[in-house]
């Protein structure tokens, strides 16, 4: 497809804002760096900030923020020393004799310890333990016979992860104890003043690893997603090959569109697989559990070009599959069914499903959640999705 004058002037002033933004926020320390991209990286960074002696000259600050979401996530009446920690990486945990594992068995990232406490960290990008044992983790804590907390350190939260006894852990994002370290520092102008340094790599670390390595947040992302939608530009992402697309649009609006449209569409296979794995892990057994006929069998990801943006939930007793859809494709299914909805957000996941007869789409429901939300990990708790698909199931 390729747009005319009109339409590309249109284009262009539509995604400006998010452009202007971009090309304002493409300078980032870490990103220049690739550092950041493996999480022994970044430990040593969580690890510098813990230590009160470290270079930072924030002393024990960021040790009481760390523990004060610790203590607000622990299940218990006790609660763990504010500070006072000694700050050790890479730690061997303990084996079922309760004694040092071997080489190459579980290693703790980061460890808090003191003669009354321990914190053990796991530092990774979403919720998971990832193979590691939660036994070994909280033997190690608890050495001692000490009180200690283990804790899943991550830029994403994804509840439905949390297995194998790391649903105990306290899980902490790195938005949460970044954000209130902002705050402490933008609350001691006095700091700041002597340390010009240690603020700038702080205000660094919180812009790329609490937004993402994108070069823009996921606001703008999804706004520039949005605006591809209502432009007729959708299609550029069911495009073969890509990298012809990419270019041709390039061509059309500059550079840095090249790039948003890139970062546009890893945005939309992060959503895809957030969701899928969403999906399988909560809200198939959640839909089966409150119907009785037309269970969910199974949940596929299939389609590709201007369908891919879907997650299909197949149904038994013939009953009609239900898709989650978003971005581009939902555009497509907005052309298809018969009542179009009058104002679509295309930043919001949609739900379809066919009729009986098989002969197309009988309807599209917008529903309320948003695919940032999607991105930063659905709750269990959250049954907004599950509603909107029962419903979708009552009327097919």
């Amino acid at each position: 497809m390729t747009a005319g004058p009109a339409a590309v002037s249109d284009i262009v002033r539509m995604l400006l804002p998010s452009m202007s933004r971009s090309l304002a926020e493409q300078f980032n320390v870490f990103r220049v760096m690739h550092h950041g991209t493996h999480e022994k990286q970044l430990s040593n960074v969580f690890a510098w900030l813990l230590e009160p002696d470290a270079s930072h000259e924030l002393g024990d600050t960021f040790q009481k923020i760390v523990l004060e979401h610790v203590n607000a996530g622990l299940n218990s009446e006790w609660l763990l020393p504010a500070s006072g920690y000694r700050v050790a990486q890479e730690v061997a945990t303990p084996g079922d004799d309760g004694l040092p594992s071997p080489l190459g068995d579980d290693i703790a990232d980061i460890v808090l310890s003191r003669t009354d406490g321990a914190v053990v960290i796991e530092n990774f990008g979403t919720s998971d333990g990832h193979g590691h044992s939660y036994a070994r983790y909280l033997a190690l804590g608890t050495s001692g016979e000490r009180p200690a907390a283990v804790v899943l350190l991550c830029q994403r939260r994804e509840t439905q992860l949390l297995r194998d006894g790391w649903e105990n852990a306290v899980v902490l994002s790195y938005g949460e104890v970044l954000s209130d370290l902002q705050a402490h520092v933008n609350r001691t102008p006095a700091w700041r003043r002597r340390h010009p340094d240690q603020d700038f790599f702080i205000r660094q670390m919180l812009e790329h690893f609490v937004e993402g390595p994108a070069a823009v947040n996921t606001e703008d992302t999804i706004s520039f997603l949005t605006t591809m939608c209502e432009t007729g530009e959708s299609a550029r992402y069911g495009h073969r090959p890509r990298d012809l697309a990419s270019q041709e649009f390039a061509d059309l609006v500059a550079e840095h569109a090249r790039r948003q449209l890139e970062d546009s569409r890893k945005l939309l296979a992060d959503v895809k697989g957030a969701l899928r794995t969403y999906a399988r892990a909560v809200l198939m057994e959640q839909v089966n559990a409150r119907i009785g006929e037309g269970t969910i069998e199974q949940v596929v990801t299939r389609f590709v070009g201007k369908w891919e943006w879907c997650v299909e939930l197949q149904r038994a007793d013939a009953s009609p599959t239900i898709f989650l859809e978003f971005g581009p494709t939902a555009v497509v299914e907005q052309e298809r069914v018969p009542n179009p909805l009058d104002q679509p957000d295309y930043s919001k996941l949609f739900i379809t499903h066919a009729s009986l007869e098989g002969d197309g789409v009988k309807s599209i429901i917008q529903t309320e959640v948003s695919l940032a939300e999607i991105l930063a990990g659905l709750s269990p708790e959250d049954l907004r999705l599950l509603d909107a698909v029962l419903a979708a199931a009552a009327e097919s």
